[in-house]
């Protein structure tokens, strides 16, 4: 019998979220340290974008994707400092909200409820969360 896969939350551990998003969803993976001193995930999460949401721009598709993940996984990290990584290094900005894309600075301000700092890390390395991203989900033929 091999380990689970998900970990149950350790509410004295940090957490780390990592998102993705395609051209057709959002993936993304809340994690922990294990004992071990690996990453190991304590949660999953996928979405679709709808049509409206897929004709967004790149940074606000990214931008969507946080939002969309810390609304989820509010009950893990809210309160809590935690590292968010994404593959989308236009992001860092987000805690100062510069810029006139309203759109993304009512999501920053959103996101002032979280204590997290953001860290880029490349799209190679970002493997958990894009097998999450529906674009690797096989087309429904029903």
């Amino acid at each position: 019998m091999s380990d689970p896969v998900l970990r149950a939350p350790d509410f004295d551990k940090q957490f780390l979220v990592i998102t993705n998003v395609s051209e057709r969803g959002v993936g993304a993976v809340l994690m922990q340290k294990g004992p071990d001193q690996e990453f190991h995930p304590v949660v999953f999460l996928s979405k679709k974008l709808s049509e409206r949401e897929s004709n967004w721009s790149v940074s606000e598709k990214e931008c969507y994707a946080i939002v969309y993940t810390l609304e989820k996984l509010r009950p893990y990290v809210w309160g809590r400092c935690f590292h968010l990584q994404t593959d989308h290094a236009a992001l860092q900005w987000l805690h100062t909200a510069m810029g006139n894309n309203k759109k993304l600075i009512r999501w920053s301000l959103a996101l002032q409820d979280f204590d997290f700092d953001i860290q880029h890390i490349s799209g190679a390395s970002n493997k958990v969360a894009d097998a999450l991203s529906p674009e690797s989900f096989p087309e429904s033929t029903g």
